[in-house]
C-alpha cells in the first residue's frame, strides 16, 4: 500500500525548526524530501544535546529528530551556480519549503516569481515570523520572539513575575505544522487548477489564534480573558507535589462528585463548605490544604490511576522517562526505534496523527551532503558543476 504522500517531491530550503518540521511531516507520510543544506550544514546540526555530550554535526538530537527520512544535498546558494542548481531541482518539484526573511529569500533566489517561472505548478511555502509584508516583515525573529509577539508569553508564568516562555520551540513547531497543512491544501488546488500557490505562513498568525477567545474578549471588554497564574489558579485547578513528582487536578462543577470520591473524601459532598462551586471558592484555602495532604500521601501513578478509576480529572506531570515508559504510547506504537549510521539507535516520536500502520515511514536523518552527487547528477549537472554548486570546488 503506498504511503499517503508517495510521489510528491519536496525541496526543503530551511534551517533549524519550522521548515524542517514541516519537511519531516512530508517525509514521514511518504514524500521524497530533498533537504538543501548550506556548506557546513543546517545550523541545527550545531545545537545539542549530542550523543555522549560530544559536539558532532551528525549526532545533534534536534537535527536527527527533525530530519528523519530525508535526503541531504549541499548547495551554496550564495553563488550563482548554487542558485542555478536549485532552480533545476525546483523545475521537477511539487513543493518548496523555506523559512528565510522575505528579503533574504529573494537574495537566495527563493522568491515566488522566479520559482514560478521555472515551474508554474510549484507550491512555495514561506514560513516567517510575520509574513511576507507589513511593518515587521524584515525584523529578525526566533522562537522566543514569536512566542512573545503571538500573545502567549503574556499569559505564561507567575503573576508577580515577568512573563516567561514555555519549554522547547513551540512557536516554531506551530509554524511548521500549519505550513504542512496549508501546503497540502495548495497541492490539492494545484492538482485541480494546474497552478501552484505561494503559501505565506506567519508564525505570529499561528500563535495568536491559540489565545482562543482572548482577542475578541479584549476587544469587547478591554480585559484579558486570562492572566498569569503560574501553576495555581485555584485549589481545584493546580499542581501539587506528591511522593515521587507532581500531580495536577482540573476540577469543574460537573465532575466534582467524581473527584471527591477519587480522593477518598466522599464526605466533602455533604460538607456545606464544598457543596457548590461558589462555596468551594469561598473556602479555597481550606480545600487546598486538604488536597496538599492528599497528594503528598500518593505516588504520581497511583493518583493518576484513581483518576482513571473514578473518571476524575487527575493527571501527573510526565518526565522524559515517563514518556519513554508510557504504556499508552507503547500500545499505540508511537515511539519508533531508528538506527543512524553515526548516532546509533534511539527512540523517536512517530506521527502526530494516526492513519494506520502503513501510513508513516521511519528512516534516519541524512549525513551532511549524503545525496548531493546522486540528486544533482539526476538533475543533469556534471561532476564539475556539482563541485562548484555545492561549494566543494569553488
Amino acid at each position: 500500500m503506498p504511503l499517503p504522500l508517495e510521489g510528491v517531491r519536496v525541496l526543503e530550503v530551511g534551517t533549524f525548526v519550522s521548515a524542517p518540521y514541516c519537511g519531516r511531516l512530508f517525509a514521514g507520510y511518504g514524500a521524497e524530501v530533498i533537504k538543501i543544506e548550506p556548506p557546513g550544514g543546517d545550523i541545527a546540526r550545531a545545537h545539542g544535546p549530542f550523543k555522549d555530550g560530544e559536539p558532532n554535526p551528525e549526532t545533534s538530537a534536534l537535527f536527527l529528530y527533525l530530519n528523519t527520512s530525508k535526503r541531504s544535498v549541499e548547495l551554496d546558494l550564495g553563488t550563482q551556480a548554487g542558485r542555478d542548481a536549485l532552480l533545476r531541482l525546483a523545475a521537477d518539484a511539487d513543493v518548496l519549503i523555506e523559512n528565510y526573511r522575505p528579503g533574504d529569500a529573494r537574495a537566495l533566489g527563493l522568491d515566488h516569481e522566479r520559482l514560478r517561472a521555472v515551474n508554474p505548478r510549484l507550491v512555495v511555502v514561506s514560513i516567517t515570523a510575520y509574513g511576507q509584508d507589513g511593518p515587521y516583515a524584515e525584523y529578525h525573529s526566533n522562537n522566543l520572539i514569536a512566542f512573545a509577539m503571538g500573545g502567549q508569553m503574556f499569559l505564561t508564568g507567575d503573576p508577580d513575575k515577568s512573563p516567561v516562555k514555555n519549554g522547547g520551540y513551540q512557536a516554531d513547531y506551530q509554524g511548521g505544522l500549519n505550513a504542512f497543512s496549508a501546503a497540502n491544501l495548495a497541492l490539492l488546488a494545484a492538482e485541480r487548477d494546474g497552478e501552484g500557490q505561494h503559501v505565506d505562513i506567519s508564525v505570529q498568525h499561528c500563535m495568536a489564534p491559540i489565545l482562543e477567545a482572548g482577542i475578541p474578549f479584549y476587544a469587547y471588554n478591554g480585559l484579558w480573558l486570562g492572566q498569569r497564574r503560574g501553576n495555581l489558579m485555584s485549589s481545584s485547578m493546580a499542581i501539587y507535589p506528591c511522593l515521587d513528582g507532581q500531580v495536577g487536578v482540573h476540577v469543574m462543577a460537573r465532575n466534582w462528585p467524581n473527584f471527591a470520591e477519587a480522593t477518598g473524601h466522599a464526605e466533602w459532598l455533604e460538607d456545606e463548605r464544598y457543596a457548590t462551586a461558589e462555596s468551594r471558592r469561598a473556602h479555597d484555602d481550606e480545600l487546598m490544604a486538604e488536597l496538599i495532604t492528599w497528594a503528598a500521601s500518593l505516588g504520581k501513578k497511583e493518583a493518576y490511576a484513581l483518576g482513571g478509576e473514578y473518571r476524575a480529572p487527575i493527571t501527573f506531570i510526565h518526565t522524559m522517562e515517563d514518556l519513554l515508559d508510557s504504556p499508552q504510547l507503547a500500545a499505540r506504537g508511537f515511539l519508533r526505534r531508528i538506527e543512524h549510521p553515526v548516532a546509533g539507535e534511539a527512540s523517536y516520536p512517530g506521527p502526530p496523527w494516526w492513519m494506520g500502520p502503513d501510513a508513516w515511514r521511519d528512516g534516519p536523518a541524512p549525513l551532511l551532503g549524503e545525496h548531493t552527487d546522486e540528486v544533482l547528477a539526476g538533475a543533469g549537472l556534471s561532476k564539475t558543476d556539482i563541485a562548484v554548486a555545492s561549494g566543494a570546488g569553488a
